[in-house]
């Protein structure tokens, strides 16, 4: 019964561009990768709608798309979202000339930050904690797969369900 009701939700959507041509959310595009917010009411994926490889956040309770200013970058090719209970935090995967980045994009600022500058070796697969705080990632630095948590401190502003 949940994945009626889901499906539904998921046919009729609208474009976050202006237009009011409606767009399902399950298209003709190459769309994968999905991961929702903590509280369920964004969906981040990986699309090929807009002619490249990039990250679409999309709001379930609106039906419309939310624009990520400064988020996708035309010299980069971004993958693998991961989001925070309200998705005002998103870890994603960033590639640019060979070499894949795990980076942290806040939604309030619009500014994305490396976090994995220091690692040598490949990166992948970011996943974010509910309040924003902890990053996990693998890293192939040792000549295998690793699993990384990176703190990103006492002093960040938490995400929050409250806002507290």
């Amino acid at each position: 019964m949940i994945g009626l009701s889901l499906m539904g939700l998921l046919v009729g959507c609208s474009s976050g561009n202006g237009s009011n041509t409606p767009e399902v959310l399950n298209s003709r595009y190459n769309d994968e990768q999905p991961a929702l917010s903590g509280n369920g009411r964004l969906l981040a994926f990986t699309s090929n709608r807009n002619g490249r490889r990039e990250i679409l956040l999309y709001d379930l309770q609106r039906r419309q798309f939310v624009d990520l200013p400064g988020l996708n970058r035309g010299d980069a090719i971004a993958e693998n979202p991961s989001l925070s209970y309200t998705g005002r935090y998103l870890t994603y995967t960033s590639s640019a000339q060979g070499r894949a980045e795990i980076e942290l994009y806040d939604r309030i600022t619009q500014r994305s930050q490396t976090l994995s500058m220091g690692y040598r070796g490949w990166v992948r697969n970011s996943a974010i904690s509910p309040d924003g705080r902890y990053i996990v990632f693998e890293t192939g630095n040792r000549g295998q797969w690793d699993i990384e948590v990176l703190d990103r401190g006492e002093s960040i502003e938490l995400d929050r369900p409250d806002g507290k």
